[in-house]
């Protein structure tokens, strides 16, 4: 791929990060987590407490891109497979069923308090994240494109719910939190919704062609042999650790390459360097590993961060980072 159309990507990557943060203020790296995942038409996972914009940076990425459309799907304990996927109801003016799609053909899809759903109605999910289809008597449908499922769970709400089986976390290509904004952030968002809603003057920033021209971008991305055995060795080491008890599977080393390359082109960049591994370890692959008993008290005890970070820094020991500094002496632009 032609120089120039990468540097047009990453335009086109910036209007859109930079429409995003005009209603989702102070939180960039998160923002574009989220939308590395979107070109690599991955899902994410959205982990944090209520109130911290979730809905809203689903609805403006939405918003973001004309010619898109968002769902929500409310999950609670009588929620069924059907609310989701959509099923087919008999028609009697044609005498024939008919198909009536359900919120998950939509373009961004917020699965708002994902473990509050029965896990029948979880695994509804799994067809459309795996393979962007889904399969309703027998017939199986295509999903639109692009195609982002946001789901959100409240970590310190346990009583009715239903914690995610591993499989259904492994479909998630990243796991993050937007967090409380800054007092500064925090000010503006008062200011900004005393009269109205920022979503409701947000327009959109580019269109789906764009987004298809970002994930061809990605795939164009270097990723020199060193830099990829490391991800491997990486993702191997978490198999090898004493406090898991399943590591992460081949689909982690598959995510994380594809990350890495998507979070370089995203700052402008047609390589991708040892620090965009590292910057996305935890974030891709720590979901999708299983831990002893006894390290999970001991996350309780110290916090998830401290207990991440360590488990990064094992896996670091045992996978040594490539020594070498890459420069294929290409225009960058810092995002």
């Amino acid at each position: 791929m032609a120089i120039e159309t990468h540097v047009e990507a990453h335009a086109v990557a910036c209007r859109l990060l930079d429409n995003i943060e005009t209603v989702v203020h102070g939180k960039r790296d998160q923002i574009t987590l989220v939308v590395a995942a979107l070109v690599c038409g991955g899902h994410v996972l959205l982990e944090d407490v209520p109130g911290t914009a979730k809905t809203v940076l689903a609805r403006a990425i939405a918003q973001s891109i004309e010619g898109s459309a968002s769902s929500r799907i409310q999950c609670t304990p009588d929620l069924q497979p059907t609310d989701v996927t959509g099923l087919s109801i008999f028609n009697q003016r044609e005498r024939d069923f008919e198909f009536r799609p359900g919120p998950v053909f939509a373009n961004v899809v917020l699965v708002d308090e994902i473990n509050r759903a029965m896990p029948k109605t979880q695994s509804a999910l799994l067809e459309a994240m795996a393979e962007q289809q889904v399969t309703v008597d027998g017939t199986t449908r295509r999903l639109p494109e692009p195609f982002l499922v946001m789901a959100t769970q409240n970590p310190i709400e346990y009583e009715g719910t239903f914690p995610l089986p591993e499989a259904q976390l492994d479909r998630f290509f990243v796991r993050t939190t937007l967090g409380y904004p800054d007092v500064e952030d925090e000010n503006r968002i008062v200011e900004e919704q005393v009269g109205s809603h920022p979503l409701s003057r947000l327009q959109p920033a580019v269109d789906v062609g764009d987004v298809a021209a970002m994930s061809e971008a990605v795939q164009d991305v270097f990723v020199h042999e060193a830099v990829a055995r490391w991800i491997v060795d990486l993702v191997r080491a978490t198999r090898e650790l004493d406090v898991v008890a399943i590591g992460s599977s081949v689909r982690g080393s598959l995510a994380l390459n594809r990350a890495a390359r998507s979070w370089a082109m995203l700052h402008g960049r047609r390589y991708v360097t040892p620090e965009d591994v590292e910057r996305l370890f935890i974030p891709v692959l720590l979901h999708r590993l299983l831990f002893k008993p006894s390290f999970l008290a001991e996350i309780r005890d110290r916090g998830w961060e401290a207990a991440a970070r360590d488990i990064q820094e094992r896996c670091v020991g045992r996978a040594p980072k490539p020594g070498f500094d890459i420069d294929l002496d290409v225009p960058t632009t810092a995002v």
